[in-house]
């Protein structure tokens, strides 16, 4: 079977798509950064004049206004460390508020002074944002592209961790089309791998992608069968990689640094050089036993022996936790570990020998590493983009992360798209209003596991005004959630009666902070208890309020149907159920609204035979048989 031309649904195919164009697979690294094209199923790592494939995703900006990017940019680390800009990708769709604590410990100046929005840094007299330097990086993608091929590029898969947020999906975008580049898809960075992989190998059955690179750590779970790759689980950490490496080699040479030659003040520019040092050290270490370094800054020069059974040591609390993710993504799927039939490694971080040594022992098998870790998701990328051009018999299923849903009354969440749903997806459930003549209903968007509304991640809100005033209960909202190929969400409202909707692109101004995206599946196994009691409860008090409303309603309107003394009781009534609503748990709350059930029985019926009687009213047996449908007999 062959699917051609795969478009976004309710897209036409690319028109002229050759004014586009070549189109290329990126895999925006955070320590390096790779292209590569594919033809006739076959995909190939662009490379420069001499056979290299990784373009380090390092900036160096020059006074007077110069850009370099790569290996030349990295040399400058050690030359002119404050003029380079590095792991820019940790910050992407980052607010200042959450970077604000790290300003201290990253290798580069950050503005603080904002109170909110996007991150800013500060380098050579400029002030840029992080979508602003990924830009430039994926500029230098383009250049080798287009060199390599003797051609145009204009179109492009571009990869990102499978737990970026909105936030920093949409930023990557941006930073894409800030560089003259059409973005095809965005594909998750462990899809693209075993995509990779698996046409490669003609590979089928349940795979686990570990995907360790500088920044983010990725565990998927991929059915391979085929030609169809649907993600089952997905989880990880958007803050988890190699520069964890490094920065614990770094500290552990600045202290020793310090100790030497008697400095207490850390500039940003040894920040930076330890770094660079230490990840020399690290590569070396992933293939001999020790090694010896230098550091030397302003005339000043320290030596740092470190060997590999240290580096284990410093390196070990980042590899374990990455095996607790594996293992939370193998519970949430109810999957053990011997109904994986093979690891795919991904990642520069995966040469590391503990890591290896880790996956291996906690999989139960060696992990299967014969396509370049370095290059495997760039390659997928391509493949991916060929597919989406010019066709392919390939269908790929991704998936979404996190739950995402909206607020009801009572601050409680009800998920209209559960997390590892399969996209792109869209998903709608009906809502009504809470009171009489409700004209406007707030929708908001959230996202997360648990069950109330403060306990999740805000993403949106907007009004749905115009609604027709009915009785309570009585409109019709639909809500629909839609979240493409490219897991960008959009919700759209609206109310069946008048057809009025409202619609909004979900696209926060920053993104989760490393604790939010880390502990959000976390938390909600670990209350799950205790959110849904929490949930229960307040059902419970939104079905008493909504009782409350109704009665007193009623009593404004047919209060003389009742005696003073029945008026007493349900006054008595509504009162015990005003008490648990503000201070009682489930059981009393709903014993409270039984027995105001119970004391407004009879004004009911009563009111029920008002009613009866005012509709009768006036009617003879002839026209009352003409309005149930009978024959009105002749004179």
């Amino acid at each position: 079977m062959m699917l051609l031309q795969i478009n976004e649904p309710g897209e036409t195919p690319f028109p002229h798509a050759e004014d586009k164009g070549a189109a290329v697979g990126i895999d925006l690294g955070t320590t390096n950064s790779v292209v590569a094209v594919a033809e006739g199923g076959e995909a190939s790592v662009l490379r420069d004049e001499k056979g290299g494939g990784l373009i380090p995703s390092v900036v160096a900006y020059g006074m007077d206004g110069t850009v370099i990017v790569g290996v030349e940019a990295r040399r400058e680390l050690l030359d002119n460390p404050q003029t380079v800009i590095s792991s820019v990708k940790r910050l992407m769709g980052r607010g200042v508020t959450d970077v604000k604590s790290l300003a201290g410990t990253l290798p580069f100046e950050l503005d603080t002074a904002a109170d909110g929005g996007m991150v800013r840094l500060k380098v050579s007299g400029r002030t840029l944002t992080p979508v602003e330097v990924s830009a430039d990086i994926l500029r230098a993608v383009k250049d080798r592209a287009e060199a390599a091929l003797g051609q145009p590029v204009g179109r492009a898969v571009v990869t990102v961790p499978a737990y970026f947020d909105d936030a920093a999906r949409s930023a990557t975008k941006d930073a894409a089309r800030l560089a003259g580049l059409d973005v095809l898809r965005l594909v998750n960075e462990p899809t693209a791998a075993a995509l990779a992989y698996g046409l490669d190998n003609q590979a089928e059955g349940l795979y686990a992608v570990y995907d360790l690179g500088g920044g983010t750590f990725d565990i998927s779970l991929l059915r391979m069968e085929k030609g169809v790759f649907q993600v089952r689980a997905t989880g990880g950490d958007a803050a988890l990689g190699g520069d964890d490496f490094d920065h614990a080699i770094a500290e552990a040479f600045l202290a020793e640094r310090a100790k030497t030659l008697g400095d207490v003040t850390i500039t940003s520019a040894e920040v930076k050089q330890a770094l660079a040092t230490a990840r020399m050290a690290k590569e070396c270490l992933s293939a001999s036993p020790w090694g010896e370094w230098m550091i030397e800054i302003d005339g000043k020069t320290s030596r740092h022996r470190l060997d590999l059974a240290t580096f284990e040591t410093l390196a070990k609390p980042f590899v374990e936790r990455t095996i607790s993710i594996c293992r939370g993504v193998l519970v949430d799927a109810g999957i053990g570990v011997e109904d994986i039939k093979g690891v795919v490694l991904v990642g520069g971080s995966t040469r590391v020998p503990l890591v290896r040594r880790r996956v291996a022992e906690f999989f139960g098998r060696e992990p299967l590493a014969d396509i370049n870790p370095d290059e495997v998701v760039a390659v997928g990328a391509a493949l991916q983009a060929e597919a989406l051009t010019v066709g392919s018999d390939t269908l790929l299923l991704d998936v979404t992360p996190l739950s995402l849903g909206i607020e009801t009354m009572g601050g409680i969440v009800e998920k209209v798209i559960p997390r590892n749903t399969s996209i792109p997806v869209a998903m709608a459930q009906e809502f009504t209003t809470y009171q009489d003549g409700q004209d406007a209903m707030l929708i908001h968007v959230v996202q997360g596991e648990r069950e109330m509304v403060d306990q999740c991640r805000s993403l949106a809100r907007f009004v749905l005004s115009g609604i027709p005033a009915m009785a309570a209960g009585a409109a019709r909202i639909r809500v629909t959630f839609a979240v493409d190929a490219d897991g960008l969400l959009t919700v759209s409202a609206k109310e069946a009666v008048t057809g009025i909707e409202q619609e909004v692109s979900v696209k926060p101004s920053y993104g989760l902070t490393d604790d939010e995206m880390a502990t959000m599946l976390r938390d909600s196994l670990e209350h799950a208890r205790e959110d849904m009691e929490t949930r229960l409860l307040a059902e419970a008090r939104v079905e008493a309020v909504r009782s409350l409303l109704a009665v007193r309603a009623a009593l404004a309107a047919d209060g003389e149907l009742l005696s003073a003394d029945e008026q007493a009781v349900i006054h008595t009534a509504l009162e015990e159920v005003e008490t648990a609503v503000r201070d009682g748990d489930r059981d009393s709350v709903q014993a409270a609204a039984a027995s105001l059930e119970a004391a407004t029985k009879t004004f009911a019926e009563r009111r029920m035979d008002r009613g009866i009687r005012e509709a009768l009213a006036g009617q003879t047996i002839e026209r009352l048989g003409e309005s149930l449908g009978g024959e009105q007999k002749p004179d």
